[in-house]
């Protein structure tokens, strides 16, 4: 389990101009679950995987993963069990053939040549890249390079998987692709999978969503409880998906829709329930 404990953070503690990217936040991330974190630009978003991967260190309070304090004397340990892809994955991926780029993370760890093969193998594999391995990675596209980040990524067996807004480079397709082998990943490897996010609709199918504002935890609940909430979300410059907006406006005229309604499959199920609809078998 990732804990944090009254964790606060500034940038240039202590001068003037000081930043407090987060305040005095509590907060339990268990293994094996799907969280999405959402919060406009300033929420904090980016401090906070900072702190998950000993990029940087709490100004006050703690931080635990899976019982080991995160500190700079165990970044090494951390970062093996938290790995993280970021938005751009020209950010990251440092060597020219693909199957090289993967196995960069746990060459690192000094691990034997032939256990580095493996891992290196069974990732491009997950990621149904085992075609591409000696490739150039400059040749591929923008969705084929952000896939062989996550490759890289699993290379090094992580219990936790931080996805840095990995979509908004991404036309939707990719995108839709993407989301679906984090839930394919987390159901299979039973791996942690924190997507970092914009985006309202990738949200909504995660089990769990934890709202960030000015550094603050302000919202913690499975999407449809935090998309219920949809002026308060609104009131700090946020958004639901359409489905749940659209739901939202039609309940509040008096129309009752039974169920959670996040997506557009879910609004049309609701609807057609309705008396008087034409899926109304009563």
């Amino acid at each position: 389990m990732i804990e944090l404990r009254g964790v606060s953070f500034a940038y240039r503690e202590g001068e003037p101009d000081a930043v407090h990217a987060l305040r005095n936040l509590d907060l339990e991330i268990e293994p094996g679950r799907l969280t999405a974190v959402i919060g406009h630009n300033g929420s904090g978003k980016s401090t906070l995987v900072k702190l998950l991967t000993a990029v940087l260190y709490p100004t006050e309070g703690e931080i635990r993963v899976d019982g080991v304090p995160v500190s700079h004397e165990t970044r090494w340990d951390v970062r093996n069990n938290v790995s993280v892809v970021f938005q751009d994955p020209d950010d990251q991926l440092v060597m020219n053939r693909v199957a090289d780029d993967v196995a960069f993370g746990p060459e690192n760890l000094g691990l034997p040549r032939e256990e580095i093969a493996e891992r290196v193998e069974s990732a491009l594999e997950a990621m149904g890249l085992a075609d591409l391995s000696e490739r150039i990675v400059d040749d591929l596209s923008l969705g084929q390079k952000q896939r062989i980040a996550i490759a890289g990524a699993l290379a090094m067996r992580p219990r936790y998987l931080i996805l840095d807004e990995p979509t908004s480079l991404l036309p939707a397709v990719a995108a839709e692709r993407l989301m679906q082998t984090a839930r394919e990943l987390n159901r299979r490897e039973g791996m942690g999978v924190i997507h970092v996010t914009h985006s309202m609709p990738d949200a909504a199918l995660f089990d769990r969503v934890v709202v960030l504002d000015a550094g603050r935890l302000v919202m913690d609940g499975t999407p449809a409880e935090v998309f219920r909430r949809a002026d308060e979300l609104r009131s700090i410059g946020l958004d639901v998906p359409l489905a749940a907006g659209l739901a939202y406006r039609l309940r509040s005229r008096g129309i009752s829709l039974e169920g959670d309604v996040l997506t557009d499959a879910d609004l049309r199920t609701a609807i057609a329930a309705l008396p008087g609809s034409a899926g109304d078998s009563g």
